[in-house]
């Protein structure tokens, strides 16, 4: 069992959360925490899919509003730091999430034979990634390959939150992001602008409340078209093969 770093928890479905307040004061952030986590989710990360608020008291008593992350979105914002505790956060997430895989497995109920089938694997596994130095570069690959499944939003704004990093930031996601709309336009012959405003309009004539219809984005456009939908991959594929995201060593 490792030092707990961090702390973390996990929901009712076993998935890992991340306090954004804990992860703030680690990581030592010269902004305060309403401020950077404002900052943090402009990078693309969505309420609701990556982040949960949740509702607080200060020590005095006050009410404050606090952030249950994703493991993903931890990791992600730890990377996005670029200095040495954003990095020490980063690879203590990807143990803790290495140390929950393997707990799911009692391998005390396991046969003898299991037994020795799984630490084989094990051994060969580890051998071989050591080998080959792949680390962070499978995970960024393996992304890239994942393209094609039902995670296919979360692991595309991903792969464009990389290519972002590694072009300047905030502002180079907004341009990336944009590019790889304005690319799917033209390889589809649409119009990603004006069937997003078309999509609010049938939200709204539909009894959708204003709210939600106000954060309707072109992703939501895409994903109700299986073309489009395989086109933005495409896309999104094309841009991480151009900027090499899988060999950033960060």
């Amino acid at each position: 069992m490792m030092n707990q770093l961090i702390p973390t928890s996990t929901d009712e479905q076993g998935n890992i959360l991340v306090s954004g307040r804990d992860l703030h004061e680690f990581l030592e952030v010269g902004k305060d925490f309403s401020t950077w986590f404002k900052d943090m989710t402009n990078y693309g990360f969505e309420e609701g899919k990556d982040f949960t608020p949740i509702s607080g008291k200060s020590n005095g008593g006050r009410p404050r509003t606090e952030y249950a992350m994703t493991l993903d979105m931890a990791k992600e914002i730890s990377m996005i730091q670029r200095n040495d505790k954003g990095k020490q956060a980063r690879q203590y997430f990807i143990e803790v999430e290495k140390e929950y895989k393997q707990n799911q497995i009692d391998v005390n109920e396991l046969s003898p034979e299991l037994k020795m089938f799984n630490q084989i694997f094990k051994t060969v596994a580890a051998n071989e990634l050591e080998n080959k130095k792949l680390n962070h570069k499978v995970d960024n690959i393996a992304e890239i390959v994942s393209l094609n499944t039902t995670d296919w939003r979360k692991t595309s704004q991903s792969i464009i939150r990389k290519i972002a990093l590694a072009q300047g930031g905030y502002g180079a996601y907004k341009e990336v992001a944009s590019d790889a709309y304005a690319e799917t336009d033209r390889r589809a012959g649409a119009n990603l602008k004006i069937r997003l405003t078309n999509l609010k309009k049938n939200r709204l004539a539909n009894g959708m409340s204003r709210s939600k219809v106000d954060k309707t984005n072109k992703l939501d456009v895409i994903d109700g078209d299986k073309r489009l939908k395989e086109i933005y991959m495409a896309v999104v594929k094309d841009f991480a093969i151009k900027y090499k995201v899988w060999q950033d060593e960060y």
